[in-house]
């Protein structure tokens, strides 16, 4: 219990590690957490990491994409938050009246806030983001590994 500091916050459970390279972590628990210690708190925080290590062992290196035409995430309504149904997002990158970037996937426009949200069903794995023209998003770009010239970004 020294490694971590425990915030409540409704509920959810903030986890803050002590080594400050360690992501902090948000855990929805629900109204049950009023009623746990935090030892308990971690130990079912602990548990999810298990079983989240278990999904990556067992993993083979294939995503689903969803269809063209078909929702590509859902609303989760326990969870109070966006998930996508698949494991490969054709979104497209906007911004709003007050300059904020928003995420459109399907007929969804997200905010970075939920967009990031969304990304934390994920929380521990990777991605690769590949930025295309906006009618390109359907296809698979060939992406070429180089650094590039010290004019470009």
């Amino acid at each position: 219990m020294d490694e971590v500091k425990i915030i409540r916050e409704g509920e959810f459970a903030i986890i803050e590690n002590a080594d400050p390279t360690v992501s902090v972590m948000q855990l929805k628990i629900g109204t049950e957490i009023r009623l746990m210690s935090d030892q308990e708190i971690l130990d079912l925080f602990n548990d999810v990491i298990a079983s989240q290590d278990q999904l990556r062992a067992e993993h083979e290196n294939i995503v689903t994409e969803i269809p063209p035409g078909r929702p590509q995430i859902k609303y989760f309504e326990d969870g109070d938050q966006w998930v996508p149904r698949g494991g490969v997002l054709r979104c497209f990158i906007d911004s709003d009246e007050d300059g904020e970037a928003v995420v459109h996937i399907d007929d969804q426009e997200l905010s970075l806030r939920d967009f990031g949200r969304m990304l934390t069903v994920h929380a521990g794995w990777g991605m690769r983001i590949a930025f295309v023209d906006e009618d390109s998003v359907g296809e698979e770009p060939e992406i070429i590994v180089s650094d590039p010239p010290e004019n470009e970004p």
